[in-house]
C-alpha cells in the first residue's frame, strides 16, 4: 500500500500493477485529464506535473514527466496537477500570465507548460532564481509547442516572475509537511510486487531474495520498456527511499556520490567546481529528466552513449557494488564488459561512486556532439582530465561515449600525448592513435566515419583550448 497526497487529497493505493505510470493513474483511474499524453517517452513535456517533497530548507517543487514515472515512486510525496492550481475562482499567477500574454492556441501542450512555469514560480520564491532569462529557458526546455510559438510563453514566464508572491500552496505548506512526515514506510506485511526499502540492509535482503525484480531509480530509462516496448514489469524494487543511496559526501581527497543522487543535485553539488560538467548537465535531457534521473541509473543501464559515464571514467572514478554478503569496489572503467553487459551480479546493486578530488592544476574538458543542442542523446561524447605544464602533458585520462559498445578510455591516444609537448605534430599522432582505440559503428545517429572524424576534431578542440591562446570553439561562447 502506497500513500501520497494527490493535490490535497490523501491517497492510499494498493499496488496491483508495479509498472503503472503516474500519467495512466491520473487519466484512467482518477479522471484528471488535464495532464496530457504526447510522446510517452519524456520528450515533449505535455504530461508534466509537479512533485513536492521535504527538502533541507522546506518543501521543494520539481517538475517531472508523469508518463515515465511509476506511481509507486510517489510514496511519501505530494503530486500537484494542473487541476489544482486554481484558487477557488482565481487563476494561479502563472495561469493568468499565460492568458494575459496569449500563450496558448490549441491548448494541448499548455498544461505541461503551466506546470513547468509553476515549478519555476515556486523555486523563485526561495531566492534560487538569479537569472530570469537563463532559468526560463532551462525550465521550459523540456516542453514542446507546435502552434503558439515560444515568445508569448516566455513573456508569460517573465510576467509571473516579476512578483512571485505567496499563493495557496505557501499557506498550506506546514499542513502538507506534517502530512508527509506522518506517512509510514511502505508496509511489506501484505503480498506485493512493489517494494520500497528504506535502508541498504533491507535493500540487500530484497535483492538477494528477489534477483529477478527490476531495480527502479529515477525510471527515466526503465519506464520506456513499458511505454515504448509494451513490456510488463512484474516486480520492482524502488530505491528512492534508501537514504544511504542519496548521500553526497566530500573530503579533501574524495567525492562520494550516492547512486540515487539526481543529475540536478549533481549540478548543484559539483557545477561550481567543474563548469564543463555543469554545461554538460544542462544539456542532459530536460529539467524534468534531471529532476528524476540518477547517477547510478546512468551507470547501471550501461548505455554506450550515456553522458555521465565517460566523465566519471576520465576522473578515475570507482564504483561500490553492495550485496547481502558485503561490498566490493572496482574501477568504473572495469564495470562495463560489452554492450549492456556489466560486472554487477544478480544479488548486487550500485551503492555509490567515488571520485578522487583532482589537483588544482587539472583541467576537466567535456565535449558533447548531438543533433540538437538541448535535450538530445550524444552521437559522440569526449571527457578528458588533463594537466599541461610548460606546454607538456604530464597527466591525461580520456574517455569517449558513442565510439564503442561501452564507454571506453582512449588508451593509445593517452600514451601518445603523455610526456609530450602539446604541439601539432604530437596532436596529429594522437588523432591517428584513435584509430587503434576505436572501431565505431554506423547507426541512426551517426555513421562510423562521422564518429571518428568528430572524435579527432574534438581532440583538436581541447588541445586548442589548453594552448592558452584559444579561439572561440563552442557555440555557448558566442
Amino acid at each position: 500500500m502506497i500513500q501520497f497526497l494527490l493535490n490535497n487529497t490523501p491517497i492510499s493505493y494498493q499496488m496491483e500493477r508495479p509498472d503503472l505510470t503516474v500519467l495512466d493513474y491520473l487519466r484512467e483511474y482518477r479522471y484528471l485529464r488535464g495532464t496530457k499524453e504526447g510522446c510517452a517517452s519524456g520528450d515533449c513535456g505535455a504530461c508534466t506535473a509537479v512533485l513536492v517533497e521535504q527538502g533541507e530548507h522546506g518543501l521543494e517543487y520539481r517538475n517531472f514527466n508523469s508518463c515515465i514515472t511509476f506511481l509507486g515512486s510517489l510514496h511519501g510525496k505530494q503530486l500537484i496537477t494542473v487541476e489544482h492550481l486554481k484558487d477557488n475562482d482565481r487563476l494561479h499567477p502563472v495561469q493568468q500570465a499565460m492568458v494575459d500574454q496569449h500563450g496558448s492556441q490549441c491548448g494541448f501542450c499548455t498544461p505541461g507548460f503551466v506546470m513547468s512555469l509553476f515549478s519555476l514560480y515556486k523555486t523563485s520564491q526561495t531566492g534560487q532564481i538569479t537569472n530570469h532569462e537563463e532559468n526560463i529557458r532551462e525550465y521550459l526546455s523540456g516542453n514542446l509547442c507546435r502552434c503558439t510559438g515560444y515568445f508569448p510563453i516566455v513573456r508569460a514566464a517573465e510576467q509571473s516572475l516579476a512578483d512571485p508572491g505567496p499563493d495557496q500552496f505557501n499557506n498550506a505548506s506546514r499542513e502538507v509537511s506534517d502530512i508527509l512526515a506522518k506517512i509510514d514506510d511502505l508496509s511489506e506485511s501484505e503480498p506485493t510486487n512493489f517494494h520500497a526499502p528504506t535502508g541498504v540492509r533491507e535493500l540487500a535482503r530484497l535483492r538477494n531474495d528477489r534477483p529477478n525484480a527490476r531495480l527502479l531509480a529515477g525510471g527515466t530509462d526503465l519506464a520506456l520498456e513499458v511505454t515504448q516496448q509494451h513490456r510488463d514489469l512484474h516486480e520492482i524494487i524502488y530505491l528512492g527511499r534508501v537514504q544511504e543511496l542519496r548521500a553526497f559526501n566530500r573530503t579533501e581527497t574524495r567525492i562520494e556520490i550516492g547512486a540515487m543522487v539526481t543529475l540536478d543535485r549533481l549540478d548543484i553539488e559539483l557545477g561550481d567546481d567543474f563548469p564543463e560538467l555543469r554545461a554538460l548537465l544542462k544539456r542532459f535531457g530536460s529539467r524534468q529528466i534531471r529532476n528524476l534521473g540518477t547517477v547510478g541509473g546512468n551507470i547501471a543501464n550501461a548505455s554506450p552513449i550515456a553522458d555521465i559515464t565517460p566523465v566519471l571514467i576520465a576522473m578515475n572514478a570507482t564504483c561500490v557494488l553492495e550485496s547481502f554478503e558485503g561490498q566490493r569496489e572496482i574501477p568504473l572503467e572495469n564495470y562495463f564488459h560489452g554492450y549492456r553487459q556489466t560486472e554487477i551480479r544478480d544479488n548486487e546493486f550500485i551503492r555509490c561512486v567515488n571520485i578522487p578530488v583532482p589537483a588544482n592544476n587539472m583541467h576537466l574538458k567535456i565535449c558533447k556532439i548531438s543533433k540538437r543542442l538541448d535535450d538530445d542523446i550524444s552521437a559522440v561524447c569526449l571527457a578528458a582530465l588533463i594537466n599541461v605544464e610548460d606546454g607538456k602533458t604530464i597527466h591525461i585520462r580520456m574517455a569517449f561515449g558513442g565510439m564503442a559498445a561501452i564507454p571506453k578510455r582512449a588508451i593509445h591516444c593517452e600514451k601518445t600525448l603523455l610526456d609530450q609537448p602539446l604541439e601539432p605534430r604530437v596532436i596529429e599522432q594522437a588523432k591517428a592513435a584513435l584509430d587503434r582505440d576505436f572501431q565505431p559503428i554506423s547507426d541512426v545517429r551517426a555513421s562510423a566515419t562521422y564518429r571518428m572524424d568528430v572524435a579527432k576534431n574534438l581532440l583538436d578542440r581541447i588541445c586548442l583550448e589548453l594552448s592558452g591562446n584559444s579561439p572561440v570553439t563552442r557555440i555557448d561562447q558566442l
